[in-house]
């Protein structure tokens, strides 16, 4: 979704301006009244140097708003992943309804202070959320990553995976001075050779100790008992015939622990998850309120920069049908022309007033609010 938020000089007969746009814009455009209130203005001189950093906010603000959106939709559970709509809400609207029906928070931005307050009070709050978001997600990311290590130590190949889950007291010789049982990982192959001459491979290797565990894709883990005096010759021994030996010691206690930890894992990151989720719906919401009301500002800011004191001025936001822009930006044209002939002939940007950072420039004063990040999230 994109929406377009415009402002002209109001005219005497302001019903009569507000239905002509509406009128000739209605088979391209949904249109509603964008809005603002009376705003201290101060000198123009620091009216154009705020225009400056209001541009730099409305950026900092959307990467962040960005930031917590995308990591939300990424740390949703599969199961949760329908409620992601739900979680893009501004003050329980959703997206459009909140654009389409903005009213000023006076609660929170106040208006009986200065514009430039009112830019510090959104980057105060957009600093914190950055801040506090970074903190959050990566705890929550070392939580993600260490349970996945671990995941990924059961479920990999015989090579690397945990061995724990697989074998049992009764395959090993424990507790002995002299004997040692090992894991070893034979490939398909090599069955047939492992079987007839694992005994071979070492002096001192227990004949007919050796036991198929598991055979599993393409592979299988033996284990063979031997004195432990010779471990190292047939270690050796082995890896010439492609036989890996696993380094591996059964220990009950060791198995218990392990499965102790990521049953641990497991449950510090349920517990993290939905304060997270909460957090992030929450601050998603606090982000986007802070972002339309930064664009209001650039909207009120560059309208009085262009059209002058006092500030009187008609402000809407369209949001254009599909593939409808074209036409659209033509018909405003039309209405709004005379406004500023050079807007037609492409001048240079430069100090423009009324499209600092604002990409191209018309005769009346304009901004977008793009949500195509929402989008582009849940098509992944």
């Amino acid at each position: 979704m994109v929406f377009w938020l415009i402002s002209t000089p109001k005219e005497e007969s302001h019903q009569h301006q507000w239905n002509r746009l509406t009128e000739h814009t209605k088979p391209m455009a949904t249109v509603g009244k964008f809005n603002l209130p009376n705003l201290k203005v101060g000198t123009l001189d620091a009216l154009m140097s705020l225009s400056d950093d209001l541009a730099k906010l409305d950026q900092f603000t959307e990467m962040v708003m960005i930031k917590v959106y995308n990591y939300m939709a990424n740390a949703l559970e599969e199961n949760d992943l329908q409620k992601l709509p739900e979680y893009t809400k501004a003050n329980n609207k959703d997206l459009r309804s909140y654009c389409n029906s903005f009213v000023w928070d006076v609660a929170k931005f106040p208006t009986k202070v200065s514009i430039k307050d009112i830019h510090d009070i959104i980057a105060k709050n957009m600093t914190k959320i950055e801040k506090d978001f970074k903190t959050k997600s990566t705890t929550y990311n070392n939580l993600r990553s260490n349970l996945a290590q671990h995941e990924k130590k059961e479920t990999g190949s015989l090579v690397t995976r945990n061995l724990g889950p697989i074998v049992n007291e009764e395959d090993f010789v424990i507790a002995s001075e002299y004997l040692v049982t090992v894991c070893v990982v034979v490939p398909k192959q090599g069955y047939k050779e492992w079987e007839g001459s694992y005994w071979k491979l070492a002096d001192f290797v227990v004949p007919e100790s050796s036991k198929k565990i598991l055979e599993e894709g393409d592979q299988a883990l033996y284990t063979v008992t031997m004195f432990r005096k010779t471990l190292d010759a047939f270690k050796n021994n082995a890896r010439e015939k492609k036989f890996v030996v696993r380094d591996f010691q059964y220990s009950k206690e060791k198995i218990s622990q392990q499965k102790n930890e990521v049953t641990n894992m497991q449950k510090a990151k349920i517990k993290a998850y939905v304060p997270l989720i909460r957090w992030l719906k929450g601050n998603f919401s606090e982000a986007f309120v802070n972002w339309i009301h930064v664009k209001a500002l650039r909207l009120f800011t560059e309208s009085v920069l262009r059209y002058g004191l006092p500030a009187t001025f008609m402000t809407a936001v369209l949001e254009p049908n599909k593939k409808s822009e074209k036409k659209l930006r033509e018909k405003l044209y039309a209405l709004y022309g005379n406004l500023d002939k050079s807007a037609s002939e492409g001048p240079e940007m430069g100090d423009i007033p009324g499209v600092f950072m604002s990409g191209d420039y018309y005769p009346y004063v304009y901004f977008d609010v793009n949500t195509a990040f929402v989008e582009a999230a849940r098509e992944l």
